[in-house]
């Protein structure tokens, strides 16, 4: 699928079709074919999801969850839209759990997308969520789901703060889903007293407790990763929309690790901070990678980027149906998961790989950058069609420079 021309209403045409129009016309068969299903269109992207935990060095894999908007306002060929927020902001709703590689970061693949459209849910899930329901509402079905999945590993469910509920914490406490979860200040119990977060960090801050856990990026700078922990219980009542009233509820208190951590940079001052709440042992992941598990989150938006403007464009995209949509976004996920099995690659070919594909794209990078994901898919789709517009045609490159200074030649004559 071409990832470039942001209004290509399908695939770049292929030679052995003959005609863009042939291409364009099978492909949209394909999308709005109701036999293809998505989990159907999923298989493929959880093996590789299952082949990358096995190949993993830690007891653990992170299930990153998150939403985005597909902006479609000026789309008015699609009839399923859907309002997001304020009466202009048209599209649709993507929601997404992408498989991280807990040891190193590495993206693995998407195993779970569900697209709210204004008429429907359309999702990869054994069973879908309703439309109506509320994006928290998705995760605990996607944990579930997740059990079944054969990953080989512990999961460990990362969620930005959208999701500091504490009502969630005690059902996924209780079920045994391992969660981290970024969370506002709130008051905890912290050896015997009741405190709020924001103070323990303060603690923390003023006694020098926060230790130095290595290097990280922050906004193309190097900076400090700096941690401290506290042991906490959550113990006060949540609310919940029970018949249409909200009413308190006293559940039951529950143990949890506040990990605080903050990046620093070369002159002292703190350029970020984030404080965590997870339920996962002390004795198997010390602060250090929790701290780290949460940094590897970012992941999830540079896979919105590439699937949005930084690639694939799916914001031009003119499918007409929300189901169309989602079919391409899945195929174009398994292009996004081939680069980032590319940059993951420490092999000496991997490298070489890179450097060709990064002089095919043509984009500029930040001066000591090896290479972009943006970039290397530019590369590669300039690379299916140069070779196979060379097998198609059975001419070398000698016989194509030879035709080009003959063309050159006879213009002038």
């Amino acid at each position: 699928m071409k990832s470039s021309t942001r209004n290509a209403p399908g695939p770049r045409a292929l030679p052995e079709l003959g005609r863009a129009a042939t291409a364009t016309q099978a492909a949209w068969r394909f999308l709005n074919n109701e036999n293809v299903t998505l989990e159907a269109l999923a298989q493929p992207l959880r093996a590789v999801g299952r082949e990358g935990c096995c190949r993993s060095e830690s007891a653990f894999v992170l299930l990153a969850h998150d939403w985005c908007k597909l902006n479609y306002a000026s789309h008015t060929s699609k009839k399923d839209l859907l309002q997001l927020t304020h009466e202009s902001d048209i599209g649709y709703d993507l929601t997404t759990a992408l498989l991280i590689e807990a040891h190193t970061g590495v993206t693995l693949a998407p195993m779970q997308v569900h697209l709210k459209t204004g008429k429907a849910m359309h999702s990869t899930a054994r069973k879908p969520p309703k439309r109506t329901d509320h994006h928290l509402d998705q995760l605990e079905p996607t944990m579930a789901e997740a059990e079944e999945w054969d990953l080989s590993r512990k999961v460990v469910h990362v969620i930005d703060r959208e999701a500091d509920s504490l009502g969630r914490f005690r059902a996924w406490d209780t079920k045994g889903y391992l969660f981290l979860v970024r969370c506002d200040d709130r008051r905890v119990r912290c050896a015997g007293r009741s405190v709020l977060l924001s103070e323990i960090n303060e603690h923390f801050h003023e006694t020098d407790e926060f230790r130095d856990v290595g290097k990280a990026k922050f906004h193309g700078k190097s900076v400090r990763r700096e941690v401290a922990e506290a042991q906490v219980i959550l113990h006060r009542q949540h609310s919940e929309v029970r018949q249409g009233k909200k009413v308190c509820i006293s559940g039951k208190a529950i143990e949890v690790r506040a990990v605080f951590v903050r990046l620093v940079d070369k002159k002292g001052y703190i350029v970020a901070e984030w404080m965590l709440l997870t339920n996962v042992p002390a004795e198997e992941a010390d602060a250090s990678i929790i701290g780290q598990w949460y940094y590897w989150r970012w992941r999830i938006e540079s896979f919105f980027k590439l699937l949005k403007s930084g690639g694939q464009e799916i914001e031009y995209w003119q499918q007409t149906t929300g189901a169309a949509i989602a079919r391409r976004l899945l195929i174009a996920a398994m292009a996004c998961v081939v680069v980032n099995r590319l940059q993951a690659s420490n092999s000496a070919a991997s490298a070489r790989f890179r450097r060709y594909l990064m002089q095919l794209s043509g984009r500029q990078i930040k001066y000591g950058e090896e290479s972009t994901g943006p970039a290397l898919l530019a590369g590669y789709f300039v690379l299916l069609s140069m070779t196979q517009f060379l097998e198609e045609n059975n001419v070398s490159l000698e016989e194509l420079k030879q035709l080009s200074d003959l063309s050159i030649q006879t213009a002038f004559v």
